[in-house]
């Protein structure tokens, strides 16, 4: 064993095994890019409420929009912002952006919303 490991404490196996227990956790952080964002981009990102919050008032005014959610897409995993509009035309989808700080916007045709009799 060298010399340098030694002296800094790491001569015994046990020492070295110890090491290795603790070191090994961490060399598979991110393994797969692709499916995992970055660690800077997952902490900087915003809660997506707050974002919802801060541009709820933006897409309302868009004519055609009905409202405004946070929901899930397809793969019932990633969150992503919902726009609920009466009928999903191109100018919507070219009005609407396809994402909003980091999230997702899927556009949802629902018709006309209206409140129920009585409520």
């Amino acid at each position: 064993m060298n010399r340098h490991w030694r002296r800094l404490g790491f001569g015994s196996g046990v020492c070295r095994l110890a090491l290795l227990i603790v070191l090994i956790p961490y060399t598979g952080c991110h393994l797969n890019p692709k499916t995992e964002p970055p660690h800077q981009e997952r902490m900087s990102r915003r809660d997506i409420n707050a974002v919802l919050s801060d541009h709820d008032d933006a897409l309302m005014a868009i004519q055609g929009v009905v409202g405004v959610a946070v929901g899930l897409l397809d793969d019932d995993k990633t969150v992503c912002l919902k726009v609920l509009v009466v009928r999903k035309t191109p100018e919507l989808v070219r009005r609407i952006p396809a994402s909003l700080e980091g999230y997702p916007v899927v556009i949802e045709q629902t018709g006309v919303i209206r409140p129920l009799p009585g409520k």
